[in-house]
């Protein structure tokens, strides 16, 4: 079972699927819609383009990872824009906090449309840009964060995390010799695989003492 509608998850599954990624970039003053590559495209009653007039093309989009501990999910994308001005423009701090959205698609081999409705694997907001030229070439790279960002805004998504107390109360090292703690607690990412069980303090040393007590009758 995935997120994909059945559709979609037929076509990935398929033999050589022809797959896109979109991404929408809600500008203060305008709508940046893109995909990677060449081409133009239509779905949920958007256009996107391969490449805008001003604000240029898709260089990459890196890998998605979630978030754990003091970090949200973050994404890095870069564009190439079509002049200095536009540049310019999308490094202004203005621009900061602009809703960005990721989609992952794929067409009908037969009928070169959009199969109804690319998945949404990102949404989130732009962060922090950083420009970078060299010779006949300029990129602007974006860090991408989601909206779990804003939880650290409003105080309610740090509130087990050590580095968030300390802020608050430094020094108060209470959350960073937390005891008979078995289970961590994970946001905006699945836990890892565990190999080991988890065992409490308490456990090891009520094993301690009864060994103790052994050896020593």
């Amino acid at each position: 079972m995935t997120q994909m509608t059945p559709q979609l998850d037929a076509a990935l599954a398929g033999f050589a699927p022809t797959v896109f990624g979109a991404v929408e970039i809600l500008l203060p003053d305008y709508t940046l819609r893109l995909i990677e590559g060449a081409g133009r495209l239509s779905f949920g009653g958007n256009t996107f383009v391969g490449r805008d007039p001003t604000f240029g093309v898709i260089d990459s989009v890196d890998v998605i990872a979630d978030g754990t501990g003091d970090d949200a999910p973050e994404v890095r994308l870069t564009l190439l824009p079509a002049s200095d001005a536009a540049a310019a423009t999308l490094a202004s701090a203005t621009m900061q906090g602009s809703q960005v959205s990721i989609w992952l698609g794929a067409l009908d081999p037969a009928t070169g449309q959009v199969i109804p409705d690319p998945l949404l694997v990102f949404l989130g907001e732009l962060d922090v840009p950083t420009l970078k030229a060299g010779e006949h070439r300029r990129e602007l790279e974006y860090s991408v964060v989601s909206v779990f960002e804003h939880f650290f805004s409003d105080d309610e998504g740090a509130r087990l995390s050590d580095t968030f107390h300390q802020s608050i109360w430094p020094g108060e090292k209470g959350f960073a010799f937390v005891t008979n703690v078995d289970t961590p607690v994970y946001w905006g990412a699945d836990p890892p695989p565990a190999n080991v069980a988890p065992v409490s303090w308490t456990t090891v040393a009520a094993a301690s003492r009864a060994a103790a007590t052994g050896a020593a009758g």
